[in-house]
């Protein structure tokens, strides 16, 4: 019966202090709104950045050969490394902790023709397993170069997305011929497009990339450029790297801990880096989250009190007449709860439906697609709960500890 007493009570002050119930509830509004907006914008983000970062590939490293900076067996420091392709089908058969890897030859300015078009790009040789580490996906209807390719030394090209549109325009360009340096080569596969925001020789939609043997035969390379390798899971790049180390340490005959004898770029730092700075930030959100929150919880209470002044008569008729302590109190916190529930509600509803329309806007390239976080949502709830039973519970308090006599006096 109470709360059926309260909600009538609470929609006759609707109706007589309109102005005064809207702004209390709009305080409650925006801060759920904003709240579940920079929720759900957060998440976005964070999805669109870390799919950029893993354009490049996921739990890879890259390495290069450099220069000893330390003496190692009676050997000089300033030593220049260089690693064959043997080298790294060695380190392949050795190394426990490497998933998969493959080496990169590299040239920065061949001449790809196909009819009239005409570019300069750079090319790559490397094995069957660049393409999953390396995140390069071939289109529907194309391949990547095959263990046979390799094996046969077949002329075949794998373009990135951009350098097929330099090419070929809207033509199909699979089963096509280019020419590479004046060599034919045939296209067997395009890369399906993808987001990249790093990279150590260009965006891959650029490259193209042919088979290690036959880059190795055809411009008589005699050293890889560098070589990629993917670590499981499970094991931390950290305890691959230094397995690495050794291995070419006690190949090349240097010391496993020079610094410089190797050069690697562990992407798993920058993944590491981003969840970090991320979560920062949502922590921060959450902050300024519930400080908005009980602001407009201070309003609320404040409401609550001008609503006490204005009843106070009423409340001294309801004591007199045998009216409880607590059936008052149950009566202010209600009113404070359903207008704090009527504020969140609609601010929950309002940001759920600009999240809905946000993709007509074509902007997930540079937000992502912002989502509910249900973690967010929850939270939100419970700080509402709390905030409205804390705004109600001091004027209610004090509305059921009034005497009759001085209700009515006040009045």
């Amino acid at each position: 019966m109470i709360p059926l007493l309260t909600i009538k009570q609470f929609f006759n002050d609707l109706r007589r202090q309109k102005l005064r119930s809207v702004l209390t509830m709009f305080g409650i509004f925006w801060g759920t709104c904003s709240i579940m907006l920079l929720f759900a914008f957060s998440t976005g983000i964070r999805g669109q950045q870390m799919k950029s970062q893993k354009g490049l590939g996921d739990n890879i490293a890259i390495v290069w050969p450099g220069l000893t900076s330390q003496e190692y067996q009676g050997l000089p420091k300033g030593r220049r490394m260089h690693f064959r392709e043997d080298d790294i089908a060695y380190l392949k058969k050795r190394a426990t902790t490497i998933s998969a890897i493959s080496p990169q030859y590299q040239g920065s300015s061949q001449l790809l023709q196909y009819k009239r078009q005409k570019t300069l790009r750079s090319i790559s040789g490397v094995w069957p397993e660049f393409a999953p580490m390396r995140n390069v996906i071939p289109a529907e209807g194309s391949r990547f170069i095959n263990e046979l390719d390799m094996m046969e030394r077949r002329r075949v090209v794998f373009l990135g997305n951009r350098l097929k549109a330099d090419l070929f325009a809207e033509e199909e360009a699979v089963g096509e011929t280019i020419l590479v340096d004046g060599t034919p080569f045939t296209v067997i596969g395009v890369m399906k497009t993808k987001k990249q925001n790093s990279s150590y020789s260009g965006r891959d939609d650029r490259q193209a990339y042919i088979p290690s043997t036959t880059y190795k035969t055809m411009y008589s390379r005699r050293y890889v450029n560098l070589f990629v390798m993917q670590c499981p899971q499970d094991i931390s790049m950290e305890v691959t790297k230094r397995e690495v180390r050794n291995i070419l340490g006690g190949l090349y005959k240097f010391e496993p801990s020079d610094p410089e004898a190797l050069g690697i770029w562990d992407t798993t730092e920058g993944m590491a880096m981003l969840r970090s700075i991320f979560m920062a930030f949502k922590w921060f959100l959450v902050g300024i989250g519930i400080a908005t929150l009980i602001t407009g919880g201070i309003g609320v209470s404040n409401i609550m009190n001008v609503v006490l002044e204005e009843r106070t008569k009423e409340i001294g008729i309801k004591i007199a007449l045998g009216a409880k302590k607590r059936m008052i109190l149950a009566q202010f916190v209600l009113e404070t709860l359903l207008i704090t529930a009527v504020g969140g509600i609609l601010g929950f509803l309002f940001a759920y439906a600009l999240i809905s329309v946000f993709p007509l806007f074509q902007l997930q390239d540079y937000v992502g697609v912002p989502q509910i976080d249900m973690v967010a949502g929850i939270t939100t709830i419970t700080i509402l709960g709390i905030v409205g039973l804390v705004s109600g519970f001091f004027p209610a308090r004090r509305a059921s500890n009034l005497q009759p006599v001085q209700a009515l006096k006040l009045f």
